[in-house]
C-alpha cells in the first residue's frame, strides 16, 4: 500500500495522523535529517563558558568576566565573543549531571547515553544511527573526524559493520587526504570477492560465520560504492569551499574540521562525530583557555550561521558535550578538576528551539539547582530529533534485549 492510499484508508478505520507517522517513521516524526556531535574530549570547565558566575567569589568565577549575547538573559564566558552573536540559534543546557568522574567512564556515559558497565559494551549514538537509518547518496552513515576518538565511539554489542568510518588524517593538516578513497580495486575484483565469501558460507554452515560473512560483504560493498562515486568523493574535497568561508570558520584544527563536518552532512551523512581541543585544565585554565576556546569559538559560531545560510539548519542537530565539567573553586596550580555532578552541553537545529536555556546549575555551578539532564536524557532527545524511538530493543550477541537508551527523557526543547 502507497503512503497515500496508507493515508486514506487510515482515515477511514478512524486512525489518527500522530498514528499514521508514528506507523511510518517510528516513535516520532523526524524533525532532524542527521547529526553533527561536536565533543570536547577531557571536560570543558562550564565555568568559563556556557555557565559563567560572575557574582560568585573569584576563586570561583575563575579568570574570565562574563558577556552578554544577542538573547537578553544569556551570559557566555568572555571568550566566546562569536557565539554570543548566534545565542539565539542554539538551546543550552546548564543542567548536566552524571556519577562519572573518571575520562573513561565519563566518555562512555556521552557517547552512549549509558551508565558504563563491565558486562556490556554499549553501542555509540553514531553507531545506533548507523544500525536504524538507511544510508544517502552512498555515503558512510557515520563519520569520525578526524579519526575514531575512543572506544566508546564503537559499535559496541552492534556488528561491526555499524562503526565509523575514520577520515584517517586532520582536515587541518597541508597534506590532508582522505584515507581509502582512491584505491584502485576494478569491479571484478569485487565481483571475486562475492564468489569466495558465498563459498565460505556453504562451507561454514554456523549462523555465526554466516553473519560474519554477510557483514564483510557489506562493508566491501560499502566500499566500492564509496570510491566509485565522485559526488561521494566530493563530500569529503574540502578544497571545494571558498576561500572567504574557509577563514570564516577558521585556518586552524577546530575550523577544517567542522567545515568538513557540513559538507558531510549536506551529502547525506547521518552523523558526524567531530573532536577538538584538550579540555583537561587541572593547571593553568586561562592559558589554556586563551590557546583553546578562540578558535573552537570561531568555528563553532561559523557552522551554526553557515548551516542556518544554507537552510540547513533546520533538519541538521549539532550537538556540543563533553565528558563532564570542572570542580566549583580554582585549584593551587590555577585550573580545575574534574566535577560530574553538574556540567553544560549545547544543542542547535534539527527541530530545537533556539535563544533558550535549560536546567540551571546553583550561584557556584556546584550542583543542578533545576531540570537535571543524564546522559540518557540528552540521547533520548537527539534521537527522537532524528526519528529513532529510543525504547526500541537492540538484541546482543547472546540474543539479550538492551533498550537503546534505558529510561531517558525527551527534553522539552522542541
Amino acid at each position: 500500500m502507497n503512503r497515500r492510499n496508507f493515508t486514506i484508508g487510515g482515515s477511514a478505520f478512524g486512525i489518527s495522523m500522530p498514528q499514521i507517522l508514528k506507523a511510518q517513521y517510528g516513535n516520532n516524526a523526524a524533525t532532524a535529517k542527521n547529526i553533527i556531535h561536536i565533543y570536547l574530549p577531557g571536560g570543558i570547565s562550564h565555568q568559563e563558558s556556557f555557565d559563567p558566575k560572575p557574582l560568585a567569589p573569584s576563586e570561583y568565577r575563575g579568570p574570565f568576566g562574563a558577556i552578554d549575547t544577542v538573547v537578553s538573559g544569556i551570559q557566555l564566558g568572555e571568550q566566546f565573543k562569536e557565539t554570543a552573536k548566534i545565542a539565539d540559534k542554539i538551546a543550552i543546557i546548564n543542567s548536566m549531571t552524571h556519577g562519572q568522574a573518571a575520562h573513561e567512564r565519563g566518555t562512555e556515559s556521552m557517547f552512549t547515553g549509558y551508565n558504563p558497565s563491565p558486562a556490556i559494551s554499549y553501542p555509540s549514538f553514531g553507531s545506533i544511527i548507523s544500525h536504524e537509518l538507511e544510508t544517502v547518496n552512498n555515503l558512510p552513515k557515520y563519520v569520525s573526524v578526524p579519526n575514531v576518538p575512543n572506544e566508546f565511539a564503537g559499535p559496541g554489542f552492534l556488528s561491526t559493520k555499524y562503526g565509523s568510518f575514520s577520515l584517517g588524517a586532520d582536515p587541518a593538516s597541508s597534506d590532508f587526504k582522505v584515507r581509502d578513497l582512491d584505491i584502485p580495486v576494478p569491479p571484478k575484483q569485487f565481483d571475486r570477492r562475492r564468489d569466495i565469501l558465498e563459498t565460505v558460507n556453504t562451507k561454514f554452515q554456523s549462523e555465526t560465520r554466516s553473519d560474519a560473512v554477510d557483514a564483510i560483504g557489506e562493508f566491501y560493498d560499502q566500499a566500492y560504492n564509496l570510491i566509485g562515486s565522485q559526488r561521494a568523493k566530493d563530500a569529503f574535497d574540502i578544497t571545494k569551499e571558498p576561500q572567504a568561508l574557509v577563514e570564516k570558520y577558521g585556518a586552524g584544527q577546530a575550523g577544517k574540521r567542522f567545515l568538513i563536518s557540513r559538507r558531510l552532512v549536506e551529502s547525506g551523512v547521518r552523523m558526524v562525530s567531530v573532536t577538538f581541543g584538550s579540555w583537561d585544565h587541572h593547571d593553568n585554565i586561562k592559558g589554556s583557555y586563551e590557546r583553546y576556546a578562540p578558535e573552537l569559538d570561531k568555528a563553532y559560531a561559523a557552522l551554526i550561521s553557515d548551516l542556518d545560510e544554507r537552510g540547513l539548519l533546520s533538519e541538521t542537530l549539532v550537538l556540543l558535550s563533553t565528558e563532564f565539567g570542572r570542580t566549583p573553586k580554582i585549584n593551587k596550580t590555577s585550573g580545575r578538576d574534574h566535577w560530574p555532578r553538574v556540567f553544560s552541553s549545547v544543542m542547535a537545529g534539527g527541530g530545537i528551539q533556539g535563544g533558550v536555556k535549560y536546567g540551571m546549575s546553583d550561584s557556584l555551578a556546584s550542583d543542578v539547582d533545576t531540570d537535571p539532564v543524564s546522559p540518557a536524557d540528552l540521547a533520548a532527545t537527539m534521537y527522537h530529533a532524528i526519528g529513532i524511538d529510543s525504547e526500541k530493543e537492540l538484541m546482543t550477541a547472546d540474543l539479550r534485549p538492551i533498550k537503546i537508551v534505558n529510561g531517558g527523557k525527551v527534553l522539552s526543547l522542541f
